[in-house]
């Protein structure tokens, strides 16, 4: 190699001011020793070429091929065509003011230095986002794997036999834990996929009514998203208490939250029966890893279930991505908003998989389309899948079981110091605090621990150590008194399934993918 092309590799690790001064001490040096300016130049040229690596490697075609294409179109320069091709009345008639440009090393360090200002908080907000542990299997061989991590929508879905069967596999989860029929290939996220749950509803109501109600103890990011799309369809959205609803004016659909987002495990199965009286589809957003303890949708009645996937593995990201699930019966397959993977045949008579009812879809369909391809959220869909086949049911089931066991924990201890909290539950708890909530939230705020001003969510970290138990009770007992105890004395509080009034009456998980690859022999020791 050159001397030259090791001084251009090196020079790519410098800033810009390290290169004006390297190209000065280096220029005038030449100078002196060739009594010219040439060597000066060709190091100019060197350290210029090195600062445009970035966009030659990122903008496609090269000089050549811009005159080669502008040869065809008639034009002699890019501004030339230009010119002949956006209206001056919406080009802006004066240069941009942009400072000088970085390096791309240069960029990375400022966002380095950027992200270092972040102030890392342990979440206890819920509203159905959790913290949980990527097995290290996944992460490797799935989040960071070029052949999956770019996977989005499957456009030529049959060449990918390998992504369709991971997808049915989501699929199929869905299914088992929420007690329906069919289910999706996942949507964007629980907000999205309830707005699209309200849209089903009204396409397939019969009547004239165009109110939809939805439950106040639905998360508030889901009700604003509802509220946004109801607009521009002439919806009308009622946001209320299932316990006071009397059906007194018409609604072709409802949404209710299971768990509340309080945490509060309400049964609605005698909503769900007056809903239906009264000619209305009944959609419930369900906590996915809940439902392998508590009686699922389907049982209760309702007509659709969605929620997120997020707390099967896929790591928090700032709220997001996540996949969504988004599960029906069978009678509304071909009103299913998203992408549907369905066992068929080959040529040659073996199994192989393809999207199904896509006439659904828009590329046939158009404006009346049920399914938008663009609404899948493959790669997290496929994490959360191959989660529940690490785990499997048993596994998922130890899971939930634990998340409980630490709620129960900090349930009990804010008893002990007399505070009110809110039951039955499953990870999320409410807490009367009267008027101290401002100073509990301040101290958890001060310690790095985020939190609602009305309920804590332990299940963001159940493997901490110590337990976010024992941290959240610090903050209430300088508030309610010096009664001390230790997690000794509360980790035997009642077993989960004593505290629900709906528990799950039948196994989940049953697909032999999901039930048999969890039960080979792990070598690490990753539990959740």
């Amino acid at each position: 190699m050159s001397s030259d092309s090791l001084d251009l590799h090196r020079s790519s690790e410098l800033s810009q001011s390290d290169l004006d001064a390297s190209y000065a001490q280096v220029g005038s040096s030449t100078v002196l020793q060739n009594g010219n300016a040439s060597a000066s130049n060709r190091f100019k040229r060197a350290f210029d070429e090195a600062q445009g690596e970035f966009e030659r490697r990122h903008i496609g075609p090269s000089p050549k091929d811009i005159q080669a294409m502008l040869e065809v179109l008639g034009f002699s320069t890019l501004e030339a065509l230009i010119d002949k091709t956006i209206p001056p009345a919406i080009r802006l008639q004066k240069p941009l003011e942009l400072t000088g440009g970085c390096s791309e090393y240069e960029v990375l360090q400022e966002l380095r230095a950027i992200a270092t200002q972040n102030q890392i908080f342990r979440s206890c907000i819920g509203m159905g986002y959790s913290d949980c542990i990527t097995p290290p299997v996944i992460q490797r061989n799935i989040l960071e794997n070029p052949g999956w991590y770019t996977q989005y929508t499957p456009y030529q879905p049959e060449i990918a036999q390998g992504r369709l069967e991971a997808l049915l596999n989501f699929q199929t989860m869905v299914i088992d834990l929420t007690g329906l029929e069919i289910a999706n290939a996942s949507l964007l996220d629980e907000a999205t996929a309830a707005a699209e749950a309200m849209t089903m509803s009204y396409g397939l109501h019969k009547g004239s009514a165009k109110t939809f109600w939805v439950s106040q103890a639905c998360h508030p990011q889901t009700i604003d998203v509802i509220q946004t799309r109801a607009k521009p369809q002439g919806i009308e959205v009622i946001v209320g208490d299932h316990q006071t609803f009397e059906f007194d004016s018409p609604i072709f659909g409802a949404l209710l939250q299971y768990p509340a987002t309080d945490g509060t495990i309400y049964d609605y199965q005698e909503f769900i029966r007056q809903a239906h009286a009264a000619g209305a589809l009944v959609t419930m957003a369900a906590d996915l890893l809940s439902l392998t303890l508590l009686k699922p949708p389907g049982e209760l009645g309702a007509d659709i279930a969605v929620g997120n996937t997020q707390r099967f593995g896929v790591p928090l990201g700032y709220g997001g991505p996540h996949a969504a699930y988004f599960a029906t019966k069978e009678a509304y397959k071909r009103q299913i908003p998203g992408r549907l993977v369905g066992v068929s045949k080959d040529g040659s008579g073996r199994p192989a998989l393809r999207l199904a009812l896509q006439t659904r879809e828009q590329h046939i369909r158009r404006d009346k389309a049920t399914s938008n391809i663009c609404t899948a959220q493959v790669l997290l869909a496929v994490m959360a899948g191959m989660y529940a086949v690490y785990h499997g049911p048993e596994g998922l089931y130890q899971i939930a079981r634990r998340i409980h066991q630490h709620t129960a924990t900090l349930a009990e201890g804010l008893q002990q110091l007399g505070y009110e909290v809110g039951t039955p539950f499953f990870d999320t708890l409410r807490v009367e605090v009267g008027n101290q909530a401002k100073e509990i939230f301040e101290r958890a705020i001060a310690t790095a621990l985020t939190c609602v001003e009305w309920a804590i969510a332990p299940s963001a970290f159940p493997l901490t150590k110590p337990p976010v138990s024992k941290t959240c009770c610090t903050y209430f007992r300088f508030s309610h008194g010096e009664k001390l105890f230790t997690l000794r004395h509360l980790l035997f509080p009642p077993a989960p399934n004593s505290r629900f009034p709906l528990t799950i009456s039948a196994p989940h998980l049953i697909s032999p993918i999901q039930s048999s690859i969890a039960t080979a022999p792990k070598r690490n020791c990753c539990a959740t």
